[in-house]
């Protein structure tokens, strides 16, 4: 059994309180502790399982910091919620058997394509727009397979939360953000449901990055409802190209 010296506490520790702020604004959180887990010798579906532990404790803190400033009603997406945790505990419990080649591969195409959406939308990311889909649609479509990645892989899963919520729900940007936070907590939570079934997160590492999580979430989430779309977009213009930089890195 894999076993975690205390000398890498202080290095996930940090990734963690970095990963919340981001994740907080912009999603791709998991970029950061994901590679941070594994830098230190943690298993591949160790760290994934891992991750969802912290994560938990980011995304939760921010969909609450959204809720009580006004942005987004918590018990109207409390459906979206209960479907993207059993979409995400089904994908978690894929992780062992089902080929993630492939989603690796097109993961660079997709982030580098959201990276072009937002970078090209200049200011009128923070207007609404009409909704492309239905309720019912995007409900039956965009979130269960955005929830199921993030059970079977994860990083860059709330970067592909939020523009679907702009592209296809018509949302501006900061209500993309802080519709996205609840649903990206209750995937999580689902994958963690799912990764327990197949693999043996590091409990106490994961809860003391979910403090330092806490803490960048609550950060981030003020400074995106200070600075709306002038922070969250770039931000995340960055956040999706890095991490398609370091996908296709990996695959090198």
């Amino acid at each position: 059994m894999f076993e975690l010296g205390i000398e890498a506490l202080p290095i996930l520790i940090s990734a963690a309180f970095v990963a919340g702020f981001v994740d907080a604004i912009a999603g791709g959180g998991g970029l950061i502790t994901v590679p941070a887990l594994m830098l230190v010798g943690v298993p591949p579906v160790q760290a994934l399982a891992t991750n969802k532990i912290q994560g938990l404790f980011g995304t939760g803190t921010a969909a609450l910091s959204y809720a009580r400033a006004g942005h987004v009603d918590l018990k109207s997406q409390k459906w979206l919620a209960l479907l993207a945790f059993f979409a995400a505990a089904g994908g978690a419990m894929l992780v062992s058997v089902l080929p993630t080649q492939w989603i690796e591969l097109t993961l660079p195409v997709l982030l580098i394509g959201i990276a072009a959406f937002f970078a090209f939308r200049k200011s009128a990311a923070s207007i609404e727009r009409n909704a492309r889909l239905t309720p019912l649609t995007f409900s039956l479509t965009a979130v269960p397979l955005v929830a199921a990645y993030d059970g079977l892989l994860g990083p860059g899963a709330g970067s592909f939360y939020m523009i679907a919520f702009v592209a296809l729900a018509g949302h501006g940007i900061l209500k993309a953000t802080a519709h996205t936070k609840l649903l990206n907590f209750s995937s999580n939570l689902g994958g963690l449901a799912g990764f327990i079934l197949v693999a043996q997160p590091l409990w106490a590492v994961g809860l003391m990055m979910g403090v330092a999580q806490m803490l960048g979430a609550r950060l981030g989430a003020k400074m995106a409802m200070a600075k709306g779309a002038k922070l969250i977009q770039p931000l995340l213009v960055v956040t999706s190209m890095t991490l398609a930089a370091k996908l296709l890195w990996d695959m090198m």
